[in-house]
């Protein structure tokens, strides 16, 4: 599958499908791109209650992306793996981590990609140079979740601890991951190993909803963390969470999930579009929608090393 012909496609229609999506900042940034290259776009945001979370009503919903000509959809909580099986074909990607967040629709055919690992890769790289990689712990092994163990490892990680509510979804993610890279060793770990696994680590990785607006509150207990712990966030909403305003005041480098968020919609924009983004002005569309949202004057994506220099935070 081809994304649009760059030179030639220049209407796009395209939607978001998951659960308190109406807030989301991900349409915006893709009409603003979009206006800067000449595009027209629309993007359109479909927030689904728990009775249409079935798979006959995503596969209608598909269905009918397809009849009213939409380009591509992206997919977010807590459908990004359950969308996996309504595609018509999926990347190699897709197929190893088994989630996906993005649908190319080309010719009444859909394909399924995923720029969550991709924009969490390119916001680590960015926000956290140089941290330890060695021991890592990821809370959460959702679609989101498993797109960041892939990143980890990817990024160099040889060892990360995984806990999950759902032992069972801990475990999927640990044989997804070790199935991609033999040189990795990836570990379930319940609710009272927590403790012990986070004081030999190197970083924590929040990948689960705990500290969204929607879920408000901190995923771990702040005796926890110490100083010397690296600690990312994956949500957005509210941009400091509780885990990062913790952390921030222990002295921890911190990533909030702003980097993730602007990388995985350049990616899908680029995916859906075939037109390279403008990164940099995407990331200062991010922070002036934040600044309005919130007040701030100078909102930052990017990490926020120091305690006295703030944390921020993404969904």
């Amino acid at each position: 599958m081809t994304a649009p012909d760059s030179a030639t496609h220049r209407s796009v229609l395209s939607g978001l499908i998951g659960q308190g999506v109406k807030p989301s900042l991900t349409p915006e940034l893709h009409e603003r791109e979009a206006e800067r290259q000449g595009i027209r776009y629309v993007y359109k945001t479909i927030d689904l209650p728990d009775d249409r979370l079935t798979d006959d009503h995503l596969r209608q919903l598909v269905e009918a992306a397809i009849e009213l000509g939409f380009d591509g959809l992206n997919i977010t909580h807590p459908l990004k793996q359950t969308m996996v099986s309504l595609v018509d074909d999926v990347t190699s990607d897709v197929a190893a981590i088994g989630a996906l967040n993005t649908v190319l629709i080309r010719n009444g055919a859909t394909v399924g990609h995923n720029t969550d690992v991709t924009g969490f890769g390119k916001a680590f790289t960015e926000g956290l140079p140089g941290a330890a990689l060695d021991e890592l712990v990821l809370l959460g092994a959702g679609g989101a979740g498993t797109a960041v163990a892939h990143a980890l490892v990817r990024l160099g990680a040889r060892r990360v601890q995984v806990f999950d509510p759902d032992a069972a979804r801990a475990s999927a993610l640990a044989r997804s991951v070790e199935a991609s890279d033999d040189d990795v060793t990836v570990l379930t770990v319940d609710e009272a190993a927590l403790s012990g696994v986070l004081a030999e680590a190197s970083g924590l990785v929040n990948a689960t909803p705990v500290g969204m607006a929607g879920h408000p509150g901190s995923p771990l207990p702040l005796e926890l963390l110490r100083a010397d712990l690296w600690v990312a966030d994956i949500v957005y909403r509210p941009l400091v969470t509780d885990l990062l305003r913790d952390a921030s005041a222990l002295g921890c480098r911190t990533m909030s999930g702003a980097g993730m968020a602007v990388h995985q919609a350049a990616d899908a924009f680029e995916l859906i579009t075939g037109r390279p983004a403008d990164r940099d002005a995407m990331v200062r569309d991010f922070d002036s929608m934040v600044a309005a949202e919130s007040g701030a004057d100078h909102p930052r994506t990017t990490d926020e090393s120091r305690p006295e220099e703030g944390t921020r935070n993404v969904s």
